[in-house]
């Protein structure tokens, strides 16, 4: 777990019900099912850059998501699931493409992002910044999907809205109600301390065991035969956890601008970096205490290689 001091934000902007189409399921070399936060961290620092040069003065902090549905599109029969994949064109050659492997995954999300916004005293300006974030934001990508109008009938479900709280102190009463208008959904939240509990739990019979061995003991449904009740159990008793992507770590030093070939932006410094994983658990936004519960910051720390969201959420 990574303690770190949380940004004051004095406005919570809610972007509810987005639907978004064939956004990328594969969310690192490990997992799938729905898109990293990481992606959803690239969107709050992407929407804060068009943001601040369309004139708009905000500052943002943190992002959370709270799924409402989602289609991810797999085969449907057998137990084992399967991508479904599109052939691509022939190449110039007239030779039959290759196809890549791609998930693909249709959502109905609502996005959190914290902001400090000097100009929001006044709620006119405020109504308009807002509106206008969500125009800008309705013409960018999330994790490679488009975004898509609302339904016929659902513009108002649809329209974004603001949390606002003069002090951190107050702020939990203010999102306590404003929970119930995600309703129904779950949000994404970090259970990292999960793995410090259960590789303590293993050691005891396994002292040789490391972190990963724990991980993986979580991410996955261990059963086990009870004899004196003659029945099979298993351990999944820590509500809906599953393993993601939390951000990357460096595999080697920082290359200077311009140094390594084939990269997207040679004006900028190149590192080789791996996925980081922790530990999630989809929860209710009834289990949701503060803003703070939901919402993801940076935690890079470039010395030591290190470029990780984090979230500090802690179960009741």
């Amino acid at each position: 777990m990574i303690s770190q001091e949380i940004p004051y934000s004095s406005h919570i902007i809610v972007m509810p019900h987005l639907r978004v189409q064939n956004a990328n399921a594969i969310s690192s070399p490990l997992t799938h099912g729905f898109p990293s936060i990481t992606a959803f961290m690239g969107l709050m620092w992407a929407l804060e850059r068009r943001a601040n040069a369309a004139g708009i003065n905000v500052l943002f902090n943190g992002v959370g998501v709270i799924c409402h549905n989602y289609q991810e599109q797999v085969t449907q029969s057998g137990f084992t699931q399967t991508f479904n994949l599109t052939r691509n064109p022939v190449d110039k050659s007239g030779q039959t493409a290759p196809i890549v492997e791609e998930g693909r995954i249709h959502l109905d999300i609502s996005v959190l992002f914290a902001v400090e916004a000097p100009d929001w005293s006044d709620d006119e300006k405020q109504e308009t910044d807002i509106a206008a974030l969500h125009a800008i934001m309705q013409g960018m990508r999330l994790a490679g999907g488009s975004f898509l109008a609302p339904l016929a009938g659902q513009a108002a479900q649809s329209a974004p809205w603001c949390i606002a709280y003069e002090s951190p102190e107050v702020e939990p009463e203010y999102f306590k109600n404003a929970r119930y208008r995600v309703l129904p959904g779950f949000a994404l939240v970090e259970r990292s301390a999960l793995i410090t509990q259960k590789l303590a739990e293993i050691q005891k019979q396994n002292p040789e065991a490391t972190a990963l061995d724990a991980w993986l003991s979580l991410v996955r449904v261990n059963w086990h035969y009870n004899a004196a009740q003659d029945t099979w159990q298993h351990d999944r008793t820590n509500g809906w956890v599953v393993p993601i992507p939390v951000g990357y770590g460096a595999l080697g030093a920082v290359c200077p601008p311009g140094t390594v070939a084939g990269v997207r932006d040679a004006t900028v410094p190149f590192q080789v970096v791996e996925s980081l994983f922790s530990l999630g658990e989809w929860v209710s936004p009834l289990r949701l205490k503060n803003a703070q519960d939901v919402l993801w910051y940076p935690s890079s720390k470039p010395e030591n290689g290190v470029y990780r969201c984090h979230n500090s959420y802690r179960a009741l």
